[in-house]
This record gives structure tokens, C-alpha cells and sequence, in this order.
């Protein structure tokens, strides 16, 4: 599956009707996150089960949906990605993942995040192989649901992830080296907090270390804000990190990340 290449509107209002009805029915990926946040997520469903013939999957699924206090697109996302694993599993569908995993629409794709992220009978080595091609996926959308459906069961097992993910850190895949930074983050972005690191980020060294002068920005990017995020609590670890790197390595990529890690200590002293 290659990249998309359409350019997106820049305003929901802007999407042009063809591309809405392609979107929702399931047709096309979104280009941008206008387009991501327009899809109407029950009508996508909808489409998707009738098309394949699960027409049954629909009403229990969206009384979940319906049934939510907040009715945000990701907290949808992801009831619906729980409603299809269980119905999945209550008639014990095994195809119907494999249909969504590879669909043309990254939001089909990203609900097989949460398929995964739920499923409680996985191990954490199952959960981890499962989440591979998400989190490898080409599309930015299914590569940010992929970390998120899996975040809290990562912190549920931060020392055998994190030794899981640190092979990951050598990978080829520069998704999969920023998908192990990014769902160890100490903060992260609209995620629970990861108490654990927030108080001792040394534990993830054996993740980051491997990426502190990496050629791909995105990973970079990552690095620096996993340890800004750490600097808002054990700031002089996060300096005599950074003073370590400073020291051992001085290519371009490596102050860049520096930079990035040590804004919030600097504008601390302004």
C-alpha cells in the first residue's frame, strides 16, 4: 500500500462531497486530519459490516457507541474497535480481521488497533507481534491509533515491554523505532501518564539510547519529546542525559534532539 498522495482540505466545508461519500463508505484514506475527523464513524461502520456481510455486528456495536458520556471521534474509534472484537469473538469470526487489517481506509484499519489493544487474552509478546504492521502502517492516522490502543497495557507491563521495545529501538523501520519511543512516553499526548518513568525515566534509556543521533526525524521528534516530557519531573536527569549525548555524540541529529529535550529546563530559566 503506498502513501497517500491527495492533498486534503483544509476545512471540513472544503471537502469536496465526492470525497466525503468515498471516505465514509470506506473507499479512500483520509489525506489530512480535517478529513480523519469528518468521517462519520457510524456510517463507515455501517458500510463496512453490510459489505461484508456482518450486517448482525452493527446494532450491539453502536449501542456501545451510543452509550459513551463523551462522544469524541477517537473515544468512538476505539468503543468501536472493542465492539467489533467482541463480536468477533462471540461468533467467532476470525476472517474479519484480516479484512479490516488491510482495508483501504486507514480509520477500518486503525479499529484492528483496538481489536488488539483489548483483547485481554493476548500476551503482551502476542499483543506486541499483532500491533507490528500498525505500527508500521503507511499511514500517520493507523501508526498514532496503533500506539495508543496498546499504551495501557504497556503500562501494565512496563518492565517486559520495555525490554521489548527496546529491540525495536534497532529496527530498520523508523516507524516501529518511533512507535517504541512514543508509547513509552512519560506524558504523551492526550494519553494517561506513565507514573512509573515520570519518576524514573533512566528506565527507558535502554530504549532511547539506541536512537540519539537516528536519521529519520520522526524518530527524533520522539526522543526529544519523551525526554522533555521527563525533564518536567526529574529535570537533572534529563540534563545530564543530554550533557552525556553532548559528549558522545556530535553529528547534527543529536543536538537537534538535545535542543528539542532541554526547552522546557531553558525556558524555565527565562
Amino acid at each position: 500500500m503506498e502513501p497517500i498522495k491527495r492533498k486534503g482540505a483544509r476545512t471540513t466545508k472544503e471537502i469536496p462531497k465526492s470525497t466525503l461519500k468515498r471516505l465514509n463508505q470506506g473507499e479512500l484514506e483520509s489525506a489530512n486530519v480535517v478529513e480523519w475527523f469528518a468521517i462519520d464513524r457510524r456510517l463507515l461502520l455501517e458500510q463496512v459490516l453490510v459489505k461484508h456481510d456482518r450486517e448482525k455486528y452493527l446494532q450491539p456495536i453502536l449501542e456501545m457507541v451510543d452509550s459513551l458520556e463523551k462522544q469524541t471521534s477517537n473515544l468512538i474509534s476505539e468503543t468501536i474497535g472493542a465492539g467489533l472484537l467482541q463480536q468477533t469473538i462471540l461468533y467467532d469470526d476470525k476472517e474479519f480481521f484480516k479484512i479490516i487489517s488491510h482495508y483501504s481506509s486507514d480509520l477500518v484499519r486503525s479499529w484492528g488497533t483496538f481489536m488488539i489493544g483489548k483483547n485481554t487474552d493476548l500476551t503482551l509478546k502476542q499483543m506486541l507481534e499483532k500491533i507490528r504492521p500498525f505500527a508500521a502502517d503507511v499511514h500517520f492516522n493507523v501508526r498514532e491509533e496503533a500506539w495508543t490502543a496498546v499504551r495501557p497495557r504497556i503500562i501494565a507491563n512496563l518492565d517486559e515491554s520495555i525490554h521489548s521495545l527496546s529491540e525495536w529501538s534497532l529496527s530498520e523501520n523508523d516507524s516501529l523505532r518511533r512507535f517504541a519511543s512514543e508509547v513509552t512516553r512519560p506524558r504523551g499526548v492526550w494519553c494517561k501518564h506513565i507514573e512509573v518513568l515520570k519518576e524514573n525515566p533512566q528506565q527507558g534509556l535502554v530504549i532511547l539510547e539506541p536512537l540519539k543521533s537516528d536519521p529519520s526525524k520522526y524518530v527524533r521528534d520522539s526522543v526529544a519529546n519523551w525526554l522533555n516530557d521527563a525533564s518536567k519531573t526529574q529535570p537533572e536527569f534529563v540534563r545530564q542525559v543530554c550533557q552525556c549525548w553532548q559528549e558522545e555524540s556530535e553529528t547534527k541529529e543529536t543536538q537537534y534532539i538535545i535542543k528539542k529535550a532541554l526547552r522546557t529546563i531553558n525556558k524555565s530559566k527565562n
